[in-house]
């Protein structure tokens, strides 16, 4: 029998800011081979918004809306659009690993990683698909989103699962061009986005969908996880590069 190879599994919670640091400061350990392949399960507190690295924050957000109810918001170091972090309905997974170890084609990749959360979505008695280039859609409605960088060797995915997330504050927070509405067939991004707890017609809780997702990602990358907490180094590094995504600089930079 082969070896199952064992990964690191980190679960935790913080601000926006600490969160994409954590990230950014995981991938810079792993570049290093300082720490092994890792998946990362957490929720943003208190809710926030993301956007993506080459969004424009005028065309992305509702500034006056965020402002107004004091939500906090920043910029990642990934592409994609803007996402809406619901405390206290949405998981964001992360993961960092050797290029070795997933599919070198973008495309491909993506949907290797994001059938975990298919698999997972399964466990949780809702029906899903990937839908290219990096969403999961329920009856035609996403559930899941994910983005993408990579840096030397290594790859760093990270995305969402909308179990139980305020779509009416979503749709407040979060610009979406017309065009790409229409070329849906809808009006609203409430007509366009789902949650676990929608699909399944009662609440879901966050230990339950964390369960399923850490299922959903062992069945998918033939791997065991360990949980652990990020070491020392990586927690240095997140608290200095905290302050960049707190900077006025690098939100605003489009």
């Amino acid at each position: 029998m082969p070896r199952i190879e064992t990964w690191r599994l980190v679960i935790n919670e913080g601000d926006v800011y600490w969160c994409m640091a954590l990230d950014e400061a995981i991938l810079e350990a792993r570049l290093r081979n300082l720490v092994p392949n890792t998946l990362r399960l957490y929720v943003i507190n208190p809710s926030a918004v993301t956007v993506g690295y080459f969004q424009k924050i005028s065309d992305a957000i509702n500034l006056e809306y965020l402002t107004k109810h004091s939500i906090p918001f920043t910029r990642r170091i990934t592409g994609g659009g803007s996402v809406y972090h619901d405390a206290n309905g949405e998981i964001t997974y992360s993961l960092i690993a050797d290029t070795n170890f997933l599919p070198r084609d973008i495309q491909k990749c993506y949907e290797f990683i994001c059938q975990s959360l298919i698999e997972a979505l399964s466990l949780l008695h809702v029906k899903a698909v990937f839908m290219p280039v990096n969403d999961i859609v329920v009856n035609s409605r996403k559930i899941s989103g994910s983005a993408q960088i990579r840096r030397g060797n290594v790859v760093l995915q990270h995305g969402t699962l909308m179990y139980n997330t305020d779509l009416n504050v979503l749709a407040r927070a979060l610009k979406v061009p017309i065009q790409k509405l229409a070329s849906h067939g809808i009006s609203s991004i409430k007509d366009r986005v789902t949650t676990v707890s929608l699909e399944v017609g009662k609440r879901v809780l966050k230990s339950e969908v964390v369960k399923a997702l850490i299922e959903g990602f062992k069945k998918v990358l033939k791997v065991e996880f360990e949980k652990s907490e990020p070491t020392s180094e990586e927690v240095s590094l997140a608290r200095q590069l905290a302050m960049k995504y707190k900077s006025r600089d690098w939100i605003f930079k489009r």
